[in-house]
């Protein structure tokens, strides 16, 4: 039996998560005023910097705001967030969704074209082994969505630029939560097979070092991710 590796939460998002339980308890309610980030750190026996990374990140949630010369206050706040990771919960606000996806844009619409022009043949196994890892994880979401993570880093790797690869790795946890909420959206047998699809002409294009082929995939398929998760991804 193969077991997946288990992911350590960082000690941001732990005392983020715990700040959150006390919002659930309702010890936090709407209008209080958060104890100084000192104060913080004290209690939870960790540094200020995590504790200043986990209060933007419940900022950016939108749980959270900060008042200047006054303090951080909770706002009013939507309980259906909860269920989510904090790593993830920020991408649901439309903003902050579409900053990501700019940068998917323009970073993976370069890539499959430069991948396209660099790639060895080595390159394209990892990709054709995720292809055939998407089409069998039909009806397995969490299968799907480390396929389709492990696509478009192999086409990144592909491109054989460090730089790609390094600001690849840096948004690739945020990647694979929003591919999850892609893939909740179209849990259809239509919308899996679509998703494939779409990775399909991106490969067949890279492979056929067609740069602007591989381009105009990669971009349809990233507009066609956006559409779908702005249509239900609302502030």
């Amino acid at each position: 039996m193969e077991y997946k590796p288990v992911r350590s939460k960082k000690i941001y998002e732990q005392v983020a998560d715990a700040l959150l339980e006390s919002l659930k308890k309702g010890e936090l309610r709407p209008g209080d005023k958060l104890d100084s980030v000192e104060h913080l750190a004290k209690n939870f026996n960790v540094g200020r910097s995590a504790i200043r990374e986990a209060l933007s990140a419940l900022r950016a949630m939108g749980i959270l705001e900060m008042r200047q010369g006054e303090g951080t206050y909770v706002k009013a706040f939507d309980a259906s967030r909860f269920s989510l990771p904090v790593s993830v919960a920020f991408l649901m606000r439309r903003e902050d969704l579409k900053d990501l996806l700019e940068v998917r844009h323009v970073l993976e619409v370069g890539a499959a074209g430069s991948a396209a022009l660099h790639y060895t043949e080595e390159d394209l196994k990892p990709m054709e082994d995720a292809l055939l890892a998407m089409e069998e994880a039909k009806g397995n979401g969490e299968l799907g969505e480390q396929a389709d993570l492990d696509f478009h880093v192999a086409l990144v790797q592909a491109t054989h630029n460090q730089m790609f690869i390094h600001l690849m790795k840096s948004v690739a946890d945020i990647m694979v939560q929003a591919m999850r909420e892609t893939r909740k959206l179209l849990h259809t047998e239509e919308g899996t097979e679509r998703l494939l699809e779409e990775h399909r002409q991106i490969f067949a294009a890279v492979a056929a070092r067609d740069e602007q082929g591989a381009k105009d995939a990669m971009y349809k398929h990233l507009s066609n991710v956006e559409a779908s998760l702005e249509n239900y991804i609302t502030i």
